[in-house]
């Protein structure tokens, strides 16, 4: 326990943030103490040159018809300087039987708990049946190119991987409604996104002698049409696929509409857009408005007003019918700039790979329910399913509301017997190949 434990503690203190802030000494450090933590995993795989600092890995197998691609990124988001942590962001302190820092979650625990199986292994002189890549990327966090780079080489060298697992779903409780047992909520697919930016123009001047729809006012109705008309409510099929393998379990009146998913779609889609943000957004396309420019000063009229939109597309659209939905909603005195647009990523099957998830899943946290699941945010996984369908987003670790409400947020943190536990799950899936 120990030794797992002090890696992820040494892992948080290296301030791995990617962007215009990165230090490139900090993931040198990183790299340094893998090597100092996880000596056989180093000397038994073929290391690929990336760029960037980015990790890639093969654990040679005894075929390579099959081979597993398992993920997890090294950098963090940065840490606001007037947050308040209950416990330093990077000291890796563990009080109490729970690892604080950022990064405990998302996701240098995934990153910690796969070399510390691969590690075991190799020293109990085990192989496992088909190849294991390991790719950690560094920029995961800015939507950068070295997961690009990874598919690229894995392209290069012939490389075609049965399974891909990269973070996005854990085992949350709480997450449903008349479900009392946790989920392991295993991601298939994930959204697409378009950031947007509003933009409202009119005549400035002196603030003393405001007129009527000013540029500010012409963006807040833009806004508040984007919240009254949000985007049609669907299910689309991993939802249902999630839905009927709940039903058993869930009580009351919804377990039987749940257990009728595919007849009664429209409606129950109508009813979970109205249960609360996380179910809403199983079922649509959301719009949230992040950022807000106007006037330089406080007594200037502004010539100019912005919003930021972050849309997260359903799976059942593309980028472009989002955008087109937002420019008629917001009309033609609001200019709708598109800074960045992707659609959403294939869906892999729920087939052999899915089922050997599903049974790790269930020999090691025999508590838990493992459902198919749409991912709501982005991760690297998308680069690898343009090319290879069956990628899944899995982090075998526990989460609470608190755990989920700190990711990218202050007091992020990891139980330790959740830690090991996820060391068990990759150790078990490993040796399932």
């Amino acid at each position: 326990m120990s030794d797992v434990v002090a890696a992820l503690q040494a892992a948080v203190r290296r301030r791995t943030v990617a962007g215009p802030d990165k230090e490139p000494a900090e993931f040198d450090g990183l790299h340094t103490d893998l090597q100092a933590h996880f000596p056989r995993l180093f000397e038994v795989c073929e290391q690929v040159d990336l760029p960037d600092h980015a990790l890639l890995l093969r654990w040679p197998g005894v075929a390579s018809d099959r081979p597993m691609v398992l993920m997890a990124h090294q950098d963090v988001v940065p840490v606001n300087p007037r947050d308040e942590w209950t416990h330093p962001a990077y000291d890796g302190e563990v009080v109490d039987g729970v690892l604080w820092g950022r990064g405990t979650l998302d996701c240098k625990g995934s990153l910690i708990a796969i070399c510390t199986a691969v590690e075991e292994l190799v020293e109990e002189g085990r192989q496992p049946a088909q190849d294991v890549w390991l790719s950690f990327g560094s920029d995961e966090e800015v939507s950068g190119h070295t997961a690009t780079a990874a598919v690229t080489a894995l392209q290069e060298r012939g490389v075609v991987p049965w399974c891909v697992l990269d973070e996005g779903g854990m085992a949350v409780s709480g997450a449903f409604p008349g479900l009392t047992e946790p989920l392991a909520v295993i991601g298939l697919t994930e959204k697409g996104v378009a950031e947007l930016e509003l933009v409202a123009r009119a005549d400035g001047g002196h603030a003393s002698m405001p007129p009527r729809n000013g540029a500010p006012a012409k963006l807040a109705r833009a806004i508040l049409a984007l919240e009254r008309h949000p985007a049609p409510a669907r299910l689309p099929e991993p939802a249902i696929a999630m839905l009927l393998r709940l039903a058993p379990h869930v009580s009351g009146p919804l377990g039987a509409l749940v257990g009728r998913a595919g007849w009664l779609r429209r409606p129950l889609a109508q009813v979970f857009a109205r249960l609360g943000p996380t179910t809403a957004a199983m079922t649509r396309t959301t719009y949230a408005i992040t950022q807000l420019t106007g006037s330089p000063a406080n007594n200037v009229l502004a010539s100019t007003a912005t919003a930021g939109v972050n849309v997260r597309v359903a799976i059942d659209e593309t980028a472009d019918e989002a955008v087109e939905r937002v420019r008629t909603l917001v009309g033609d005195g609001i200019e709708v700039i598109v800074r960045t647009a992707y659609d959403p990523s294939p869906v892999a099957d729920l087939g052999d790979a899915f089922a050997l998830l599903e049974r790790v899943t269930r020999e090691v946290m025999p508590d838990v329910i493992p459902v198919p699941y749409v991912v709501m945010a982005a991760t690297d996984a998308r680069h690898f399913q343009r090319v290879w369908r069956n990628c899944y987003r899995f982090n075998p670790f526990r989460m609470s509301e608190a755990q989920r409400q700190s990711l990218h947020n202050v007091n992020e943190h990891l139980d330790v017997t959740s830690l090991l536990e996820g060391v068990r799950w990759y150790r078990a899936l490993l040796l399932a190949l």
